[in-house]
């Protein structure tokens, strides 16, 4: 067996991405306080969930499945309104700890995914500039209660 914990995938009619993209394009307020996130391009999950099939074993591989980097809520926003040329306004503050997951026994088993941060944000920022479908599905990364 192998037991994958993904956090959190990305696509462009889904995500934590879109969700940030969208705030910033129609002008609402990026929340603060989950500081910090991982994402991870939904087809580079996939591919690791495939290729994971190879390292089964008993007792089971743990997986931590998400992107290399610890992705900062503040500077994505910022990011997302230099490229759709919004202001960004927040609110809150980052609190102290957030879900974050260390990929590193994945990155060495597998490499790093082939999408990187920069390129996802990107080509989110594009879909949402031109009024992409989405999955209408907001992620709620922001909440910290559990209660969505």
């Amino acid at each position: 067996m192998a037991i994958l914990r993904l956090n959190y995938a990305i696509e462009l009619r889904y995500g934590i991405l879109l969700d940030i993209a969208q705030k910033v394009y129609t002008g609402e307020p990026i929340s603060l306080e989950m500081g910090n996130v991982n994402v991870i391009w939904q087809r580079d999950a996939n591919a690791i969930a495939l290729r994971s099939f190879t390292h089964c074993q008993s007792p089971p591989l743990t997986l931590n499945v998400t992107g290399p980097e610890t992705v900062s809520i503040r500077y994505t926003a910022i990011r997302f309104g230099e490229i759709l040329n919004k202001p960004v306004r927040f609110e809150g503050e980052e609190a102290e700890t957030a879900l974050l997951s260390n990929a590193s026994l994945c990155h060495q088993l597998f490499g790093y995914p082939c999408v990187p941060l920069g390129q996802m944000i990107e080509w989110v920022a594009e879909w949402v500039r031109i009024g992409g479908r989405t999955l209408q599905k907001p992620t709620h990364f922001d909440v910290r209660d559990g209660k969505f």
